[in-house]
């Protein structure tokens, strides 16, 4: 059975940012391990040299005009210049940024999120590590060395949603490993202020045909699952999904994991979305490894 896929799939142009620094040069190379379309690379100057054979710009719209349309960047830019860099490309007409940058200041996530909505664009991130269309391509950093990335991300049909970047690897790892497979893997990131929403990727897993079943590992704080529960109720997603949050044994006021997670009033709570999420019809797993069987079982129905 062929699987579809959100976001990215094997026809997805890219576009890297920042192409010529270390990590640029390090994230092109394993994208192009993966299979993933990278067409062109963007460092102010550079025009004229390559990067494991991708020919260097100076401007995002000069690669536009040499190699033709280009559907995703990512933006291997530090956070104090990521802002200009994204905006840069959304107005080259790029509908898809991915910013791997983490601490980036507040106005300018605002700044770009606004940005990207008025051009009817979208930002991943800031601090994703990416996203991955197995069997297809993959967009920034996302699974490691090969082997792991083979191992983890087995083509299938379950979309999975992660504010963490660990967890999303994890996630698919403990899917592939039972016999599942992933139709996209979004690590949507880590800064309190996102431009992707998992309120809105639900929208888009909706639409594709190939994901049957969602899987997210949220955490404790933040809205992401609270605004997902909104989205299932509404009816705009109707197809099986299992959510894990993590962080349930902490106190209240500390804070957790990478993504900023913190307790700070009881709906940050993990007991209290838990409850949410099973009003509106969302299957809870109590630990990472119960998402596999919980969904294995739901798609046997």
């Amino acid at each position: 059975m062929t699987s579809m896929a959100i976001l990215i799939d094997e026809k997805t142009r890219v576009l890297v940012q920042g192409i010529t620094g270390r990590t640029g040069a390090f994230g092109t190379r394993a994208m192009l391990e993966y299979g993933t379309k990278v067409v062109a690379g963007v460092t102010p100057g550079r025009r004229g040299e390559s990067v494991w054979g991708v020919p260097v710009f100076n401007s995002v719209e000069e690669a536009v005009k040499e190699v033709g349309p280009i559907d995703l960047s990512v933006a291997f830019v530090p956070a104090p210049q990521v802002k200009e860099a994204v905006i840069e490309a959304l107005r080259a007409g790029i509908k898809t940024v991915v910013v791997p940058a983490e601490r980036v200041p507040l106005h300018d996530i605002l700044a770009m999120v606004s940005y990207a909505k008025s051009v009817g664009a979208r930002i991943i991130g800031p601090g994703s590590l990416g996203l991955i269309s197995p069997g297809k391509a993959s967009a920034g950093w996302i699974g490691g060395a090969r082997e792991l990335i083979e191992e983890s991300f087995r083509p299938g049909n379950v979309g999975v949603i992660s504010r963490s970047g660990g967890g999303v690897t994890t996630v698919c790892w403990i899917l592939s490993q039972s016999g599942l497979g992933i139709s996209t893997a979004v690590h949507v990131g880590t800064e309190p202020v996102i431009g992707t929403t998992g309120a809105e990727l639900l929208k888009d897993f909706q639409a594709d045909e190939e994901t049957h079943a969602v899987v997210v590992f949220g955490e404790i704080g933040g809205l992401m699952e609270l605004e997902m529960a909104e989205v299932i109720k509404s009816g705009d997603f109707r197809k099986p999904i299992v959510f894990y949050i993590a962080g349930r044994m902490l106190p209240s006021g500390m804070r957790f994991s990478h993504a900023s997670a913190i307790i700070e009033r009881r709906a940050d709570t993990a007991e209290y979305k838990e409850k949410v999420l099973e009003e509106v019809g969302a299957y809870v797993a109590k630990k990472p490894t119960e998402l596999a069987t919980i969904t294995k079982e739901i798609l046997k129905r």
